[in-house]
C-alpha cells in the first residue's frame, strides 16, 4: 500500500504489494476490490486521490472502467496516475516486440483517459541479454507520448528495474524524445537497493529536472537480500525542491508488517517537508 502527498496538503494514494508481487501490504483476509479502495482511504486517512497498479485491475473492459470512475467520484475521490507494469520491451532488438509495447502502453493510457487520470507511469521492459539501447527506447517511447498527448495523458517513468530503468538512462531517453507528455517519476528509494547514496542522489537529481506530475516518497525499504535501506529525506526533499516540482508526492510503503501507522507517520514527515 502506498500514500501520496500533494504540496498543497492534498493527498493520493496507491496501492502496491511490500513484495512487489502481491496485490496488497494487508492479510488476504482483508483485500478488497479496487472499486472500493477509494471509499476506503478516505476513511482511513481522509486522502481523496488514489494511484492503483495495473497488476490489480480486475478488468479493463469498459464497463468496469466505468463503475469503477464512478464508485471513486462517489467516495469524492480521483485517479491521479496509474502504476502500469508491462512484459514487452521497449529497446528489443525486435521491431515486433517494440510494436507490441506501443500498443500495450497506449492501452493504459486510454484506461487513464477513461477513468480522468491526468498520467500513467508505464514500465520499461528488460529481456535477457539485451544492453538498454536509447535509440530504441526513444523511437518506441516517442511513438506512445505522440498518443497520449491527443489524450492528454503524461506518461512517466520510474527508476525501478535497475537496468532497464537505471535512472540516467531513462533521462537519456526523456531527453532524446523531447516531449512535454513525456517526463520522470523519480523514487526516493528504489536505486537505493542496489546502488550506494552518492548514486542516488545523483540520480534524484537528474530525475526531477524532468519531472513533473508525480514522484514516489519512501523512507526506506528491504532489498532482495533482505537488508533494509534507509532514505535521508530531508537530502532528497532538498533535491526536490532545488527543481522547484509541484507535483504529487506518492508514499510507498515497502515493508512486512501493518501499513496504516507507518504510511500515516510518513505522510506527515512528507507535508512537514513540503510545508
Amino acid at each position: 500500500m502506498a500514500v501520496a502527498a500533494y504540496p498543497f496538503r492534498e493527498f493520493i494514494v496507491g496501492w502496491k504489494g511490500w513484495d512487489g508481487k502481491s496485490p496488497s501490504a494487508v492479510p488476504t483476509a482483508q483485500q478488497m476490490e479496487l472499486k472500493d479502495f477509494a471509499a476506503h482511504v478516505a476513511e482511513k486517512f481522509n486522502v481523496h486521490k488514489i494511484e492503483p497498479w495495473s497488476r490489480i485491475f480486475p478488468s479493463t473492459d469498459p464497463k468496469y472502467l466505468e463503475t469503477f470512475r464512478a464508485a471513486v467520484e462517489k467516495a469524492r475521490s480521483a485517479v491521479v496516475d496509474i502504476a502500469v507494469d508491462g512484459e514487452f520491451s521497449q529497446y528489443s532488438n525486435d521491431a515486433a516486440e517494440r510494436g507490441k509495447a506501443v500498443t500495450s502502453s497506449k492501452e493504459w493510457v486510454d484506461v487513464g483517459a477513461a477513468l480522468g487520470s491526468p498520467s500513467i507511469r508505464t514500465h520499461v521492459q528488460g529481456g535477457k541479454d539485451l544492453k538498454p539501447d536509447v535509440a530504441r527506447a526513444a523511437d518506441t517511447l516517442a511513438r506512445v507520448a505522440e498518443y497520449a498527448a491527443k489524450k492528454n495523458v503524461v506518461v512517466n517513468l520510474e527508476n525501478d528495474d535497475a537496468v532497464s530503468e537505471d535512472p540516467f538512462f531513462l533521462v537519456q531517453v526523456i531527453e532524446k524524445v523531447n516531449s512535454p507528455w513525456l517526463r520522470a517519476l523519480p523514487d526516493f528509494g528504489n536505486s537505493l537497493n542496489t546502488h550506494d547514496e552518492n548514486f542516488s542522489n545523483r540520480a534524484m537529481d537528474a530525475m526531477f529536472a524532468h519531472a513533473y506530475g508525480i514522484c514516489h516518497v519512501k523512507d526506506g525499504e528491504v532489498d532482495e537480500q533482505g537488508k533494509p535501506t534507509h532514505v535521508d529525506l530531508a537530502r532528497t526533499f532538498g533535491i526536490l525542491k532545488k527543481h522547484g516540482y509541484k507535483g504529487y508526492c506518492s508514499i510507498e510503503y515497502d515493508a512486512p508488517g501493518d501499513p496504516y501507522k507507518p504510511t500515516a507517520e510518513l505522510v506527515a514527515k512528507t507535508v512537514g517537508f513540503l510545508s
